[in-house]
């Protein structure tokens, strides 16, 4: 080759690394606007080795280490250095979830962006946007992991995003098309949304008849039982049944062992007296509001309030009552540390 076009190839050749070192200023640049920070460079011989621990700021004690059995083999598809990334944020998502779950979603999201092919990382991006309350985003993520492992661990928390977004008919299909081939939890969590989603369309008694089974038993005692009878009973107040609604409330009050529900209370506001609530739960004393019962005379004292029974008659239920102690428990799993 003649020694002029040698110079042009080099000229050529010069002006195109100029031009790529440009573009690679510029893209730092935009990501220093748009999260303010600089990603540090990894050497040519690190990039496919050494991820760079670049994204939201990991609460302490956000360890790897934290991560539970079952999401560290969920993870072991992806390089190690990768997996302990995600790994931390997914712990991180664990740690904030009850007290900032918007916080939790940011470090889910985080996870997600970076190992969407793995099932327990979609699972986690889900059950963190269902407990943020994005409805949208929860069951496209939930839909994902249901198409990858081909369960249907969260199909009541997807028929309740379905609920949260003002489609109570498909969320009667998901009931259907998931079938009797539920474990137990799953299957009474399913029927209190399908119930919830009547409810919505205004079918009342339609919902009360479909909570209604052998395990609809005041003697009963299974993990789901209070939160059962509890529905139970807010779906017989919304159909205006209050007697029954009362001793269901009652009911799911004493077997409220862990104290997650506010039965007793609810069955205060609808009438029942205070002998019923503590012969309903034994060797416990109720606090209950009378601030409301007319016993005094004074001229400072307020007239009664009427307005304190309303949630009882309220036609739809509120969009996340499910949030499911199946879905809890694969939280927990899932991003719990």
């Amino acid at each position: 080759m003649p020694r002029g076009d040698n110079a042009d190839a080099a000229d050529n050749s010069s002006s195109g690394a100029e031009d790529k070192l440009a573009d690679r200023s510029a893209a730092d640049d935009r990501v220093v606007e748009v999260t303010g920070r600089r990603e540090p460079r990894a050497r040519a011989d690190e990039r496919d080795v050494e991820p760079v621990e670049f994204g939201p700021r990991l609460p302490e004690g956000a360890d790897y280490s934290a991560l539970d059995v079952e999401a560290r083999a969920g993870l072991r598809s992806l390089p190690k250095s990768l997996a302990e990334l995600v790994g931390k944020h997914l712990v991180a998502a664990g740690m904030l979830i009850d007290e900032d779950p918007e916080r939790a979603l940011v470090h889910a999201r985080f996870a997600r962006e970076r190992a969407a092919r793995v099932a327990i990382v979609r699972e986690a991006a889900g059950l963190t946007a269902y407990h943020a309350g994005e409805w949208a985003e929860a069951l496209s993520e939930l839909r994902a992991v249901r198409r990858m492992s081909g369960g249907n661990t969260h199909i009541a928390i997807m028929a309740d995003c379905e609920r949260a977004l003002g489609r109570p008919e498909r969320a009667l299909e998901l009931a259907k098309e998931a079938g009797r081939d539920l474990p137990p939890d799953v299957a009474v969590e399913l029927r209190i949304v399908s119930a919830g989603a009547r409810r919505d369309m205004g079918q009342l008694e339609a919902a009360v008849v479909g909570l209604q089974g052998p395990d609809l038993e005041p003697k009963r005692r299974d993990p789901w039982s209070a939160r059962l009878f509890y529905a139970y009973a807010d779906n017989l107040a919304a159909a205006g049944r209050t007697e029954e609604a009362i001793r269901w409330f009652l009911n799911a009050a004493q077997a409220d062992d862990d104290e997650d529900t506010d039965a007793a209370e609810r069955a205060f506001e609808l009438g029942a007296d205070e002998s019923e609530i503590a012969a309903a739960l034994p060797g416990e004393t109720v606090e209950v509001d009378d601030s409301d019962e007319g016993t005094d005379d004074s001229e400072d004292s307020e007239p009664e309030d009427g307005d304190e029974s309303d949630d009882a008659g309220e036609s739809t239920a509120a969009p996340a009552e499910v949030v499911a102690d199946s879905g809890k428990q694969a939280n927990k799993d899932a991003v719990d540390g």
